[in-house]
């Protein structure tokens, strides 16, 4: 048996991955074939999510192990067969690339290719470049320009500090602290 899987970005328009897999490979070995088909390198701590219809995520799989508590599921690629968490066509998965800004891949099991099989996994259609792999802060803050910090930014914009009733609240002179804010500053 193979699985094929689609991969697409909303990132760029033109990028498609399709790798044909053995369903009895790990998840890591997953990861691998992404890495190579995109160019990436090896370096980030990349997660899968196992999704539902509607792209919500579900079950993570995670490069490294992250939680020691025993009584919560939790899934390792190294460990983890693809076969154990993906079972039927249109299952919809999620893999984090750029785990700092949570830029991803969206993968969906597109077909269960059966009486034939291949080991490990290999990339059959690579069209388009694959988006950066990690986002650049100062040249995304250049790009966007200043963020608007107007009045609007904190929420209501019909606020006004006269309205705020310090008299409901117990303040620091009432347990014994001082008011370290004078009434004028208000």
């Amino acid at each position: 048996m193979i699985y094929r899987f689609t991969i697409i970005s909303d990132e760029a328009d033109d990028f498609v991955r399709e790798i044909q897999i053995d369903p009895e490979a790990t998840f890591y070995d997953f990861h691998e074939a992404i890495i190579k088909s995109t160019g990436y390198t090896d370096d980030q701590m990349t997660s899968f999510f196992i999704c539902d219809e509607d792209w919500e995520k579900e079950k993570e799989i995670t490069l490294e192990e992250m939680d020691d508590n025993p009584e919560m599921d939790s899934w390792v690629m190294k460990e983890t067969p693809i076969s154990e968490l993906v079972e039927d066509e249109k299952q919809k998965l999620i893999y984090i690339f750029d785990p700092m800004t949570e830029r991803c891949f969206f993968i969906e099991l597109s077909e269960i290719i059966t009486g034939k099989s291949i080991n490990g996994a290999k990339c059959t259609k690579k069209q388009g470049d694959a988006p950066k792999q990690l986002v650049d802060f100062e040249e995304m803050a250049a790009t966007s320009g200043s963020l608007d910090l107007d009045e609007n930014f904190y929420g209501d914009q019909d606020f006004d500090m006269e309205d705020f009733d310090k008299d409901g609240f117990v303040g620091l002179d009432e347990i014994g602290g001082g008011n370290p804010y004078d009434d004028d500053k208000y």
